[in-house]
């Protein structure tokens, strides 16, 4: 079955060009030209991956972007005009997985969604069953790979495809620091860093928040300054 996608731009030329680009690499495109045609979308249709504009005439995309992680963790790409970091931060805070600056590259905005599909096909037993299998563990905090749960000091928490990834890759390093430039490398597998780019600045810091974790007395992911992000070994 082909992945099934979510596009929500009110600029019809470029909601256009995206699903063009999509329909070409054999993806199945929802697309809407608001926000509120596109909430019955996500309430009644299974989606594999959303791509949202900011600035939608309605509802904005930030909002819709929380009202798809209230049910749903699969992966939020966000489409900006501007290319400020308060807009970038904000959407990742509210579970965003990745954003775009427009103007973009029809080519490049369908390697970003490559790379996200391909991680959450392989953390989401539903697309993947069979593959990574394994608990890590680390305190109270478990992370199953096969079933993509999380559990820490004993209640669930919903994590997005990137949080997970994030949380994989620094439990199986445990007693290692792991650079951001290496997390994103590793996450994305582009070469879009740069080290003025604080997108795992910000998934770090929302995934402390869902872990009921602190930077000044972290019981799980620890930061060492100028170098990383760390968990301990027990």
């Amino acid at each position: 079955m082909a992945d099934r996608i979510l596009v929500v731009d009110d600029e019809a030329e470029i909601a256009d060009l995206i699903e063009v680009y999509l329909q070409n690499e054999n993806y199945t495109v929802f697309k809407f030209y608001s926000a509120q045609e596109a909430l019955a979308c996500i309430r009644t249709t299974e989606l594999d991956l959303a791509l949202l504009d900011i600035m939608l005439p309605d509802i904005d995309g930030f909002c819709l972007c929380q009202k798809i992680r209230e049910r749903h963790t699969y992966p939020i790409i966000m489409l900006t005009a501007k290319d400020g970091e308060t807009d970038k931060i904000n959407g990742l805070a509210l579970g965003a997985d990745d954003y775009v600056t427009k103007p973009f590259r029809p080519l490049e905005l369908v390697a970003r969604v490559k790379s996200q599909l391909r991680r959450y096909k392989r953390y989401n037993p539903a697309h993947s069953p069979g593959e990574g299998k394994g608990v890590l563990l680390h305190s109270d905090l478990e992370l199953d790979v096969e079933a993509h749960r999380c559990m820490a000091g004993g209640r669930e928490v919903t994590l997005t495809p990137t949080e997970f990834s994030i949380l994989r890759i620094l439990l199986e390093n445990r007693g290692k620091v792991v650079g951001a430039e290496e997390l994103f490398h590793r996450i994305w597998q582009d070469e879009y860093y740069s080290k003025a780019n604080n997108t795992i600045t910000a998934h770090i810091r929302h995934l402390r928040e869902k872990l009921g974790d602190t930077l000044d007395k972290p019981k799980y992911i620890r930061t060492i300054w100028g170098v990383g992000y760390k968990i301990e070994t027990q």
